[in-house]
């Protein structure tokens, strides 16, 4: 696991498709009952656009009811929330699961410590995701 130069950024390295882990996320979140609101295939848009990249998707998901109280607490944070994971291919053809740390949107934010918890889900995804 890195942390990106102080911008609470966590990468976690995969030895994984991004399809796959994309599939485990999924399978993970229903599992939890979280809604997962939209996958965005960032390079599939650009091969639609005539551009090639490697693959690179992004996982919106969240739960009203652990978002809806840090909103009331720290209504900054939603500009943060649905919570996100990118799942990524580098250059050299690694796969990386990125999400923004929990610790630098409690900084971020202000988030009460006994808030916390209703964000932490996304490192746990990412762990068991990387897996």
């Amino acid at each position: 696991m890195t942390l990106s130069k102080n911008n609470g950024i966590i990468n976690l390295p995969s030895h994984y498709s991004v399809d796959r882990i994309v599939d485990k996320v999924r399978r993970l979140l229903e599992e939890r009952g979280v809604t997962l609101f939209a996958v965005i295939d960032h390079s599939g848009d650009a091969e639609r656009a005539g551009l090639t990249m490697p693959p690179a998707k992004l996982l919106i998901f969240g739960n009203p009811k652990a978002g809806t109280p840090l909103m009331l607490a720290t209504p900054s944070i939603a500009i943060d929330l649905p919570l996100k994971i990118l799942v990524w291919e580098d250059s050299t053809h690694h796969v990386w699961i990125s999400y923004n740390s929990s610790a630098y949107l409690q900084e971020r934010h202000g988030i009460p410590t006994e808030l916390l918890q209703n964000i932490e889900v996304v490192e746990k995804l990412a762990a068991q995701s990387s897996r």
